[in-house]
């Protein structure tokens, strides 16, 4: 009796979700009515530009977010809930498998260099996963790209990363994957600003949607994000000359 009903109350402390998904990200996927980040990783925003093996500026976030989906397959997800995401307490923590898959998504995207370990050391969860992707130039680590996180920041001046870095580009290779205009990934207008008067709010930065009448005159912003969750996830707020949604009269 004693073991069915801790056993009960480890399925209620960590419950699992399992249903059709759909993904935001290379790191982040609906699942339920519930938004995983994948726990343990570090993915790339599809935003985020990288260099391949050719030092040419490849859209490394948006290639991820394709291989998180094709490794998915349309088949159902399976998340176990971990919690709440600390940077983001709407969206929880989960380790997701898809199908009958008893590796998760987690690693292989890890596996396949299309992520990286969130945490180092001893902590890190995927370490000989990560140290073969790099060790055989899979995915981000085939080329050079600094750590996601960093570009989530805008730290232009993060460590460089891969097998095709050369210490003599360093300040064209910055130019290439921190460009002056991004690109805008399919399906992701809107747009991010990095603003030192956003940090009164506990924020890196302002996202501008079109119905925001300093949307047009954002030539070059620093950001492009899918959604306004997105954009809150990654610590920007919203801009305040924004019009109000109004609902359409039938």
């Amino acid at each position: 009796m004693r073991w069915s009903i801790l056993l009960l109350a480890m399925l209620v402390a960590s419950p699992s979700f399992a249903a059709n998904s759909a993904v935001r990200d290379a790191d982040t996927v609906d699942v339920g009515g519930t938004t995983f980040r994948l726990s343990g990783i570090d993915a790339p925003a599809p935003d985020q530009v990288c260099i391949d093996d050719h030092a040419d500026s490849w859209a490394c976030g948006a290639e991820a977010r394709d291989q998180l989906t094709n490794l998915i397959g349309g088949r159902n997800v399976h998340c176990e809930d971990l919690g709440a995401d600390a940077t983001y307490k709407k969206w929880h923590l989960g380790i997701c498998t898809a199908g009958d898959d008893t590796t998760s998504l987690n690693q292989l995207l890890v596996r396949r260099g299309f992520a990286v370990n969130l945490a180092p050391g001893a902590q890190a969860r995927f370490g000989e996963d990560e140290a073969d992707a790099k060790a055989n130039r899979r995915g981000l680590w085939k080329g050079c790209f600094v750590i996601p996180r960093n570009f989530r920041a805008g730290r232009k001046d993060g460590a460089l990363l891969g097998g095709s870095c050369r210490a003599d580009k360093d300040r064209e290779i910055r130019e290439a994957i921190f460009p002056l205009q991004p690109a805008m990934p399919p399906g992701c207008a809107i747009k991010g600003k990095y603003a030192l008067r956003a940090r009164v709010t506990g924020n890196i930065g302002i996202y501008h949607l079109q119905a925001c009448r300093s949307y047009p005159a954002l030539t070059r912003p620093d950001r492009w994000f899918c959604s306004e969750d997105d954009a809150r996830a990654a610590g920007f707020r919203k801009a305040y000359n924004c019009r109000p949604f109004t609902r359409q009269k039938s």
